[in-house]
């Protein structure tokens, strides 16, 4: 009987960029995390950045049974005629161990770019064309639209940098078969001024997308919890921080709210340093 993704990828999983790194020299230190974070339980690790195929690769190989994602491979970022090669290749090599995960990025961050719902669906045609089935892909969907297609043409939506709320509206949408797999922040401070401190440091530049601030904007929040970086109100609904009893709270609201999976992102004082291993083990204890 064939595994479907919600089985596949589980209750919670990993959402890391740093677990993607091209520098060899850290190629074994990366492997390594991955076989723990497998050890430890969690269901998918969910390559940050513009990742692809080649990425998710390394960490299938050092694994047993984790499923990899892109979270998330760029439309603008290789043909598709190039992704579905990629995936034919890995899905021949480990079946049924990686999920493309695709999206539309933002205007600021791609040259030419342009009608964004109309690119994902003719990549989506493309990769229809060159066998990549739809029960393997998920999309970063946000807004309506994105999320209809996510449900149509695809195995379902993996949204970032949204809250509860936003999980329930697209749950909504996507009726109850589709994968809904949204990421989550968390801040393993329970002092609330460095908490929000460490939040607003890394949600500021995600405020200067027009993607995300319109999507907060759709969920109520105003021009002001978007300026200077992020209000209290804000940082406090997208971040998950506190306490261990405050923390899981938090990420089981999106569970309540609709979601099958929950990506997880540690976020640090000291982004893009070392891996936050023991941030991870933390985690994995407390929603265990």
């Amino acid at each position: 009987m064939t595994t479907s993704l919600k089985e596949t990828v589980g209750r919670y999983g990993i959402w890391s960029v740093e677990l993607r790194s091209e520098d060899p020299d850290r190629r074994g230190e990366l492997d390594e995390a991955a076989a723990e974070l497998e050890d430890l339980g969690y269901g998918a690790l969910w390559l940050g950045g513009n990742s692809t195929a080649d990425h998710a690769a390394t960490l299938i190989g050092a694994t047993r049974r984790i499923a990899v994602g892109t979270s998330i491979q760029s439309v603008w970022q290789q043909d598709a005629e190039t992704t579905a090669a990629g995936y034919t290749e890995l899905e021949a090599a480990h079946p049924g161990r990686f999920v493309l995960g695709l999206g539309v990025s933002h205007g600021p961050l791609v040259k030419d770019y342009r009608r964004p719902y109309a690119a994902m669906t003719a990549y989506l045609d493309e990769l229809d064309r060159a066998g990549v089935p739809a029960d393997r892909r998920v999309l970063a969907a946000l807004g309506p639209r994105m999320l209809g297609l996510s449900r149509d043409r695809a195995a379902g939506a993996i949204p970032y940098l949204v809250t509860p709320e936003h999980t329930a509206r697209a749950r909504e949408i996507l009726g109850d078969r589709p994968l809904l797999a949204p990421e989550s922040k968390v801040v393993l401070e329970s002092d609330p001024a460095r908490a929000r401190q460490t939040a607003r440091a890394y949600l500021s530049r995600y405020l200067e997308l027009p993607n995300y601030t319109g999507n907060f904007l759709r969920l109520g929040f105003t021009e002001d919890d978007i300026a200077d970086g992020g209000s209290d109100r804000l940082v406090d609904a997208v971040f998950a921080w506190g306490d261990e009893s405050r923390i899981r709270e938090r990420v089981t609201a999106f569970h309540e709210a609709g979601a099958d999976h929950v990506a997880l992102q540690v976020v640090t004082a000291n982004p893009g340093g070392a891996l936050p291993r023991e941030e991870w083990r933390a985690l994995a204890s407390l929603l265990g």
